[in-house]
């Protein structure tokens, strides 16, 4: 059931060939023609209307289809609180503004479908967040131009990071901690609690879905992220993700399996990715940059598993990555990626740029003919202090050279001029003019997307559509 409304045509259509989003700050509809499916293997959604795209080249998917005339903004629609125990199936449509007042439960053996062109409200009093619980399932089934709206009740040129609190889903597959751990930011309580032995877990579908302003400090060191996977299984599906201006991390995975897919994280207040507690999934196609620091260090990756051996180990695979840091020294050190804490996996097809220091290796990270974690067909550029890594640094690397890890030639890394465009800019022009080479994306991920960063080239425009926002507040 979508909403129409009158309006007349916009001239929206986004003449730069690489630019990656139409959305206006408002969310207003965003044009009425169909679009054309992204190149590569990047190909997902469409630029326009209710028709879709066709294919995209090289193993993209067609555009995804979309009406013309959805209206995120909520003008004229009355609103509804959402039940804080939600313990049957239950719809959210898009003739109304929901509202997300102090916590609300999906609870175990429900299902929450939320309908697209959907706009959901968060309160900072009482904080409203939503929490899918063990067992429980989450159905946010968008689409490019209607797309899932998690966002503050304020008016827009009021909006802040930290004005509502975020999204939890928690699923029964394993983690390190245990088959019954309480999720960091809520009390002590079954409904709070993830883990168990079920790898295929099934929590439901986040896909065209964006959620911004989000992320409450609720103590120091305390904050909920915009969207946090707590042990959640490969059955379910998160794609097409876009988490903006969020206090805290934007996406966060403790254990489980869940993969990912074109994964946005728009001026995160601390890291843009963070692993932890033996996550094992695979990540394809994330985008990320910082525009201005929230918090004194936000990281693009932040990776752990545990100095004990816990097991399983945190084993992501991750392919096709492009991140921004603000290109400007900070506060403290912002690092494109840090691993620790016996971390595996493998990370290919990266450009890490604009941050302090490209990466750092910490903790016991195996030797240099057989580090734990690998880094392959990936680019350092423009990374302020130390483009690579500090050779100075001493932080419990047991004497780890990742500057000789990294520049192995055997890892085919670089640290060459990626050509971006400004990943600053009120709309970021992220995609290098012509395809880098790369190397080929393991099993279980898209084969064809044999090049580096998360775009092609300046055709492959998959942060297209109104799922896609920049606005700063």
């Amino acid at each position: 059931m979508t909403r129409l409304k009158n309006f007349s045509l916009l001239p929206l259509l986004c003449a730069l060939p690489f630019a990656v989003a139409c959305g206006s700050e408002d969310d207003k509809p965003a044009g009425n023609t169909g679009g054309t499916g992204a190149t590569g293997g990047g190909g997902s959604a469409g630029v326009g209307g209710s028709s879709g795209g066709g294919a995209g080249v090289g193993g993209g998917t067609g555009g995804a289809g979309g009406s013309p005339s959805c209206d995120l903004s909520g003008a004229g629609l009355p609103k509804e609180k959402i039940p804080n125990a939600i313990a049957s199936d239950l719809t959210l449509t898009n003739d109304k503004v929901w509202t997300l007042e102090d916590t609300s439960y999906v609870q175990s053996g429900a299902t929450l479908t939320i309908e697209p062109c959907t706009r959901i409200e968060g309160k900072k009093a009482p904080l409203g967040t939503l929490v899918v619980s063990r067992g429980g399932k989450i159905m946010a089934d968008g689409k490019a131009n209607e797309p899932i709206l998690f966002t503050s009740p304020l008016p827009a040129g009021n909006r802040n990071a930290g004005d509502w609190g975020g999204i939890i889903v928690l699923g029964k597959a394993p983690n390190f901690k245990g088959d019954n751990v309480t999720i960091e930011g809520l009390a002590d309580a079954p409904e709070n609690q993830y883990g168990g032995t079920v790898a295929d877990d099934d929590s439901g579908v986040m896909r065209f879905v964006r959620i911004e302003y989000s992320g409450f400090e609720l103590s120091a060191d305390n904050e909920i992220n915009g969207l946090t996977l707590g042990s959640v299984g490969s059955k379910t599906v998160v794609e097409n993700v876009m988490i903006s201006n969020t206090l805290d991390d934007c996406f966060e995975w403790f254990g489980g399996t869940v993969n990912g897919k074109w994964l946005v994280c728009n001026n995160g207040g601390d890291d843009m990715f963070d692993m932890d507690q033996g996550y094992s999934g695979n990540l394809q196609f994330l985008f990320g940059r910082q525009v201005t620091p929230l918090s004194s260090n936000p990281n693009g990756f932040e990776c752990d598993s545990d100095n004990g051996g816990a097991t399983p180990v945190s084993k992501p695979k991750v392919s096709n990555v492009t991140l921004c840091g603000t290109g400007a020294a900070g506060t403290d050190v912002a690092f494109g990626a840090v691993l620790r804490e016996g971390l595996e996996g493998n990370y290919m097809n990266m450009i890490l740029t604009k941050f302090d220091v490209g990466l750092d290796a910490r903790d016991d990270f195996g030797t240099l003919a057989a580090p734990k974690t690998d880094i392959t067909n990936s680019v350092f550029f423009g990374n302020v202090a130390h483009n690579i890594a500090d050779a100075g640094e001493t932080d419990n690397d047991n004497g780890f050279d990742e500057t000789a890890w990294i520049m192995d030639p055997l890892r085919k890394n670089s640290e060459a001029d990626p050509k971006l465009g400004d990943c600053a800019a009120v709309t970021p022009a992220a995609q290098p003019a012509a395809m880098i080479p790369g190397g080929t994306p393991g099993a279980d991920m898209d084969a064809t997307a044999t090049y580096v960063g998360a775009f092609k080239d300046g055709s492959d425009s998959w942060m297209s559509g109104l799922w896609v926002n920049w606005a700063k507040n």
